[in-house]
């Protein structure tokens, strides 16, 4: 008896992952011209040229939809590479993502995302387990590699680095709308990049009392 092709090479795996990313990118491309209150299952069946059940089999919603267009966006656009330094490799992997952060339909989405995760309780632990952490996993790379290399410095911790990168970048898309620039990539790669030195005893940093 002949042998089955691997799945992920049978034709209907392909189509099926053709059809996929082809509603990914209507999706992505539609909520930047109807906004996300205009945005429809039914139109972005009919951009990407599919019916609406194909779409539901998938995902439950219009915000699950984009979730995952953007996953899949920054999977692409963010790179973790090894660069041959825990500073590069933390350079490069700020540049992507504040370059990817500046684009004005990205922001919308994440804002939107965001607010659909702070009112539905189902689609926030997805959100945060599909992307937020799903970010902070790829950012992890950089971290675990330095650690193995032997440049990642003692302090800040790694979870904290991971705090200070998103929540500096969620920060400024979310309350101040400052931008996410060249210099500021710059900073806090100096920053995180710097060992710190351990910390002292309490009688050492308040005075010897004694």
């Amino acid at each position: 008896m002949d042998k089955q092709p691997p799945s992920e090479s049978r034709p209907g795996r392909k189509r099926s992952e053709e059809s996929r990313m082809a509603i990914l990118v209507a999706a992505f491309e539609l909520v930047g011209e109807v906004g996300y209150a205009g945005l429809t299952i039914e139109g972005i069946a009919h951009r990407a040229g599919c019916g609406k059940q194909t779409i539901y089999r998938w995902w439950p919603s219009r915000a699950h939809v984009l979730l995952d267009a953007l996953a899949v966006k920054a999977d692409l656009y963010v790179t973790n590479a090894d660069h041959g330094s825990y500073a590069d490799d933390l350079r490069v992997f700020l540049e992507d993502s504040f370059r990817l952060g500046r684009r004005q339909r990205v922001v919308d989405i994440l804002r939107v995302l965001m607010a659909e995760a702070q009112i539905n309780e189902e689609f926030g632990r997805l959100f945060r387990s599909a992307f937020l952490q799903r970010r902070r996993d790829a950012l992890q790379v950089v971290l675990d590699r330095a650690r193995a290399r032997g440049d990642l410095p003692p302090r800040p911790a790694a979870s904290t680095v991971l705090d200070i990168v998103f929540g500096t970048l969620w920060y400024r898309i979310l309350a101040t709308g400052e931008p996410l620039g060249a210099d500021l990539v710059e900073e806090l790669t100096a920053l995180l990049v710097q060992a710190a030195p351990p910390p002292t005893g309490t009688a050492t940093a308040l005075g010897d009392r004694r």
